[in-house]
């Protein structure tokens, strides 16, 4: 599927995603679904856990103090939200930012995959336990696994897949930063390996979180960014906005 085609199907899940229920509680108590934000076609995506308070106000994943973070880490490796894809396991937020129930992230799991699918990135970061648990499909905690890096199948994609604590464990023990500083200084070293070899699979058995009309392809744009719903904000960051 060329680039175009992948851009206006991720919009057709995000319109999706946007009015979910698949969930009733967390439909009935999120005041926005947060589909994740940055670059379309990243190398490099990160999947989070859920959104929080802050996200879940202005729609957009990692823009609090986690978030923060997230940009010096980033930028630590000369990368910066533009260049990245950030998504969480849950597009919602729990209520009172308690852990995801099973059900909910079994719910959750398509729009997950279909990112992948459709954003077909190099590094799969995952941030925490949940979404490291949920990407390797084995139950070994984050601790035993941060900074191992792995060639995983994730639905029809292989990617090198790297573990690391999530931002906001290190917001409440300092020591972790210099942990997350060390992990994310691989990123850099998996990029240079490239892409593992895909296995060939036929575009019409990829699965998708719900049937998108089929686009006309293009030749190659330029890399576009992706964000989800439009917030209002006085200086808007370049990689919140659809290029």
């Amino acid at each position: 599927m060329e680039a175009t085609a992948r851009r206006e199907e991720l919009k057709t899940v995000f319109a999706h995603a946007s009015g979910c229920t698949r969930c009733p509680q967390l439909a009935a108590t999120r005041t926005h679904v947060v589909f994740g934000a940055g670059n379309a076609d990243a190398d490099v995506m990160f999947v989070g856990e859920a959104p929080g308070r802050n996200e879940d106000e202005v729609g957009l994943p990692f823009v609090g103090q986690a978030g923060k973070l997230l940009d010096q880490l980033l930028d630590g490796v000369g990368l910066q939200r533009g260049d990245v894809f950030v998504a969480n396991v849950l597009k919602c937020r729990p209520p009172q930012n308690r852990d995801p129930l099973p059900a909910e992230i079994d719910n959750c799991r398509d729009y997950l995959m279909a990112q992948l699918e459709l954003i077909r990135p190099v590094v799969v970061c995952t941030l925490g336990n949940f979404a490291t648990k949920l990407l390797r499909g084995d139950p070994t905690g984050i601790t035993k696994l941060r900074g191992q890096d792995e060639v995983r199948a994730i639905g029809p994609r292989v990617v090198r897949l790297l573990p690391l604590l999530h931002p906001a464990a290190a917001l409440y023990t300092p020591a972790n930063v210099e942990l997350l500083r060390a992990d994310f200084g691989r990123i850099p070293e998996l990029l240079a390996l490239g892409a593992p070899v895909q296995p060939e699979v036929a575009e019409a058995g990829l699965a998708r979180a719900e049937p998108a009309a089929a686009a006309s392809a293009g030749p190659a744009p330029e890399p576009e960014r992706f964000a989800g719903p439009a917030v209002t904000e006085p200086e808007p960051a370049p990689q919140l906005g659809l290029f």
